[in-house]
């Protein structure tokens, strides 16, 4: 059986490393279902309580935990412990 060349090799040993960030999440994804955060036994704001430990939207919101620290620029605090990237520059 041929050896396959030098390039492809190589370009096959890569392929794991140039495809690894694109399976993992960053720290802010538009979501509908979210993890009710430790400490908080209510949903953020636009987010429905299910009764378990996840909150529910019917719209996709771009969120991320507040780790306790205020929201970055450009994000507005909805409350149970999460932020939301504002659209358009108000919400």
């Amino acid at each position: 059986m041929p050896k396959p060349p030098l390039a492809l090799a190589a370009g096959l040993l890569a392929l794991p490393l140039l495809t690894a960030p694109l399976l993992t999440p960053g720290p802010a994804l538009a979501q509908k279902r979210i993890p009710k955060l430790p400490g908080y036994n209510e949903c953020p704001l636009g987010y429905v309580n299910d009764l378990k430990q996840h909150c529910n939207s019917p719209i996709y919101y771009e969120v991320r935990p507040t780790n306790g620290k205020p929201c970055l620029s450009g994000w507005m605090n909805i409350g149970a412990g999460y932020c939301k990237k504002k659209t358009l520059g108000i919400f």
